[in-house]
């Protein structure tokens, strides 16, 4: 099988990669190919350089998806973006990175598909940025898309695209509602949700944080872990079962910012937790305030999706993926 992995320098994108080289049999088949591609020079793993190719590619630039598709992958991770932030703050590059990109490679593939026979499976990366309020206590799988931000209207628009071009069997494509990723690894993004990650990250490595929003703000998480395994059993899953309704929310931890904050006093202690510097930021409050708090992922997780279920659990991944099991 030819793998593509469209965004394989992010954070995703990278820890799916590793867990291909632990575990080859991952995807359910062997890989005779292996194609990633990013706006930055993606890493390849030495296990993996024998049958990889690494490329440096705007997905968003003209011609691009057709020399991509030109190679027909059987599978195509899409996790190609730019972050909510980024994407609030910068309209044009938002639309043509997360819309543009995203309609250019879905097109390449039916143009291919019209030379010849050809219906690749695509996974793509969504996001619970889609939806926005007013919001029930509980949002079920059959709550509507109306999204608050640009990032989550260029996500959104992108699932009925997915959809369609799905129901015109163009390719087998399914979507991932991702929640937020938290513990994220590395330096902080342009993430708005980037401080869930922060205050949890950089007191662990004895660093100051800034949180920005109070105490009281609910939100959906998963690990990086988890999300991983999202688009491993995504890109395995029985299609058929999950019918024509191609976009599934992710199932995942709703927590409160000081139940994060307890459970890092709970595995750092006091002096971790002391790190943490609150200064309000009303641009990131109001973004937050129009995101989903709580899902009822009842589709996914009958699929088979897996999350954590506190954040004891997340804090551990982060230690245990990130910190080479110990903290201090």
């Amino acid at each position: 099988m030819h793998v593509m992995i469209l965004g394989a320098a992010g954070m995703v994108g990278r820890k799916l990669v590793e867990r291909i080289t632990r575990e080859p049999d991952a995807l359910g088949t062997s890989i005779s190919r292996l194609t990633l591609v990013d706006a930055f020079q993606p890493p390849v793993p030495e296990a993996l350089r024998p049958l990889s190719n690494a490329m440096t590619f705007d997905l968003a630039q003209a011609g691009v998806a057709d020399k991509l598709i030109g190679t027909r992958p059987d599978l195509i991770f899409h996790l190609a973006a730019i972050v909510s932030g980024e994407a609030e703050a910068d309209f044009d590059k938002g639309y043509a990175v997360n819309l543009d990109g995203t309609r250019a490679l879905f097109d390449a593939i039916r143009q291919e598909g019209l030379k010849s026979d050809y219906m690749p499976r695509v996974v793509f990366a969504s996001s619970i940025a889609v939806f926005g309020t007013p919001f029930p206590d509980v949002i079920p799988d059959e709550f509507f898309s109306t999204p608050l931000t640009s990032y989550g209207t260029q996500k959104a628009i992108a699932e009925l695209l997915l959809a369609d071009y799905s129901r015109r069997g163009i390719f087998d494509g399914i979507g991932i509602r991702l929640p937020t990723i938290c513990v994220r690894p590395g330096a902080p993004n342009k993430a708005a949700s980037g401080f869930f990650s922060n205050i949890l990250r950089e007191p662990l490595a004895g660093k100051p944080a800034i949180l920005p929003v109070s105490d009281t703000v609910r939100h959906w998480f998963a690990s990086p872990r988890a999300a991983v395994g999202f688009f491993v059993h995504a890109a395995k899953v029985d299609t058929a079962e999950v019918g024509p309704r191609r976009n599934l929310t992710m199932p995942g931890l709703s927590a409160l910012v000081s139940e994060e904050i307890d459970a890092l006093r709970r595995i750092g202690g006091d002096k971790a937790v002391a790190l943490i510097r609150r200064e309000s930021d009303p641009a990131i409050e109001r973004i937050v305030a129009g995101w989903p708090t709580r899902f009822d992922a009842k589709r996914a997780s009958a699929l088979g999706f897996k999350a954590e279920t506190s954040f004891d659990e997340i804090l551990q991944v982060h230690i245990e993926d990130e910190l080479g099991g110990r903290i201090g």
